[in-house]
């Protein structure tokens, strides 16, 4: 975190009216300091290479690349930089993509500035900002499970590394790092495990994850 200027902070929403608006709340406050913003995923990644923020707010849905995948991109290039994302849903799986990115929190987009500007706080502070109503309720689907989805050993070891790393919120790139292929082959192995167990989407697959112990090895 700077000392002379404060909190460096970047905008990343394809809307430019609530960039500008969240921009003034934050610089009128003295200790913040929007340092970059972006439009997109692709820019987002760029924008914070260059200007290498404190804090990230950047929205989920955007064109080009969404907020979840700009993340897993950024933590791979500055780990130090905390991600808050904002979303206009606060369903558990807004909590789980969010989180399994490698984001420290998410704020809803149409929050108050209060609530926003406390969430920046605590993530800068190395905090988590997720609301306990979400926590709850994605524990709540993580011990609900998904029936008659088949268990680990229906996956090969190689897969489960695969499924683990992704968990964990390792990038594409990351993954393929660690398992010694490339990007495209790591991203097509998860697909490949997606079908198999039978999940219909990304944070499904992180609660698979968590309920099959397979991120317990890790630790």
């Amino acid at each position: 975190m700077s000392e002379s200027n404060g909190v460096r902070v970047m905008l990343v929403d394809d809307h430019p009216l609530l960039r500008r608006g969240v921009r003034e709340v934050l610089e009128e406050l003295g200790e913040f300091e929007v340092v970059a913003e972006a439009s997109g995923g692709e820019e987002a990644v760029r924008a914070a290479e260059e200007s290498r923020p404190d804090v990230i707010l950047m929205d989920v849905m955007m064109p080009d690349k969404d907020g979840v995948e700009a993340c897993r991109d950024i933590m791979e290039l500055l780990p130090d930089t905390k991600v808050l994302m904002l979303t206009a849903s606060t369903r558990e799986n807004a909590v789980i993509e969010s989180v399994a990115a490698g984001a420290a929190g998410f704020v809803h987009k149409f929050s108050g500035s209060e609530e926003m500007v406390d969430a920046v706080r605590r993530v800068a502070e190395g905090r988590m900002a997720v609301p306990d109503d979400a926590v709850r309720r994605v524990f709540g689907l993580i011990r609900g499970g998904f029936g008659a989805i088949p268990g680990p050993r229906v996956l090969t070891e190689r897969q489960r590394d695969v499924v683990a790393l992704f968990a964990m919120g390792r990038s594409y790139a990351q993954m393929a790092e660690a398992l010694g292929v490339s990007s495209v082959t790591a991203r097509n192995a998860l697909y490949r495990v997606q079908d198999k167990l039978g999940l219909q989407s990304k944070q499904e697959i992180v609660v698979w994850a968590v309920r099959n112990g397979l991120l317990d090895a890790e630790d």
